[in-house]
């Protein structure tokens, strides 16, 4: 049986033969290695990457400046522009602490996602519109990513911002190509600051841009292949159009961490430290983290731990709290809370 490396070596033979037959052949046959030997993240790059290089042959040399080609290259520059990042995940449940009602609606998509087939031909349709709200800080990115690497698909973030801002015409025409390129991928879209949208309304010069864009994304989403998902992020739900909003299959909230959460998270940190803490030092801590978000709470332990040593003549590994405690009082009031 083949190994790993012996597709290496045939893939790095071919490529210098430029004999493009065999080396499509041998790249195939490594990603198909990768899957059976659970190696998903590698199988899915290595896709990834295969199809990029065939669409970049496809387009290579010139083309008439009408032609259909030279639309598709156009639409390429433009996805890139807006895709912050493309990559797969090896997040999983592990990684998040949050509402347990949260855990228990995320575990259900998922399931829903690995019996897609037996759902279909129930003439059951499968979730593939999520939404994600709550205050900076809580999770929602981070839940993404996790969806992504539960269901071993890439995930592409994109840079809503920059699509609305761009140029005001052409937001409607920029979402399509994004919404274009991920059902080809079949990978997970990931739309940060989604309240985005509703900034447009801001615009005086064309008051029905928003509606145009609505309608644009309402359609997009509508016709949405199955194993293709969309995610959106937002920290203001207000700013985002009923009609919008009703497309989602499921609708999140993702909240500031309660006592036990936050207690969950410091102890898992410190945990995977290096650092010695007292447990009930801790717990006298804790309240004061009240009001704060999971990523600031993390922060200012990380910051703290950094300092104890740093300030520490013998480099103990052992965690300040008097000097955690400010970092809280501190994040706080930069926070205004």
């Amino acid at each position: 049986m083949s190994t790993q490396f012996d597709f290496v070596k045939e893939i790095a033979k071919y490529g210098l033969e430029n004999d493009q037959d065999n080396l499509l052949k041998s790249l195939g046959e490594l990603i198909e290695h990768s899957r059976k030997t659970k190696k998903m993240n590698m199988a899915i790059q290595l896709q990834s990457i295969l199809k990029e290089s065939m669409k970049e042959q496809r387009y290579s040399g010139l083309v008439k400046v009408d032609s259909n080609s030279y639309f598709d290259r156009e639409d390429e520059r433009t996805v890139r522009e807006f895709i912050l990042d493309k990559v797969s995940s090896d997040y999983s449940f592990n990684n998040i602490i949050c509402d347990g009602q949260v855990t228990e609606d995320l575990s259900f998509l998922i399931k829903e996602h690995r019996l897609a087939n037996q759902l279909n031909a129930l003439n059951l349709p499968v979730s593939n519109k999520v939404l994600f709200h709550g205050p900076s800080g809580c999770g929602k990115t981070l839940a993404a990513y996790i969806l992504a690497g539960e269901l071993n698909k890439l995930i592409y973030v994109v840079n809503l911002g920059a699509i609305v801002s761009s140029k005001l015409g052409e937001t409607s025409k920029n979402i399509a190509k994004i919404f274009k390129k991920a059902a080809q991928e079949e990978c997970i879209i990931f739309f940060d600051e989604f309240d985005s949208l509703g900034k447009i309304r801001d615009y005086d010069q064309d008051h029905g841009e928003m509606k145009r864009v609505v309608n644009t994304i309402l359609q997009l989403i509508d016709q949405l292949p199955q194993d293709t998902l969309v995610i959106a992020a937002t920290n203001q739900l207000a700013m985002l159009d009923d009609a919008l909003l009703r497309r989602f299959d499921m609708i999140l909230k993702l909240d500031l961490p309660d006592k036990n959460q936050s207690l969950e998270l410091i102890e898992r940190t410190l945990r995977n430290s290096q650092f010695q803490f007292s447990l009930p030092k801790v717990k006298k801590i804790v309240p004061e983290c009240a009001g704060l978000s999971y990523y600031s709470i993390q922060k200012t332990l990380v910051n703290a731990m950094k300092k104890s040593y740093v300030n520490s003549e013998a480099r103990d590994r052992l965690l300040d709290m008097e000097t955690w405690k400010r970092l809280i009082t501190q994040e706080k009031a930069a926070l205004g809370r």
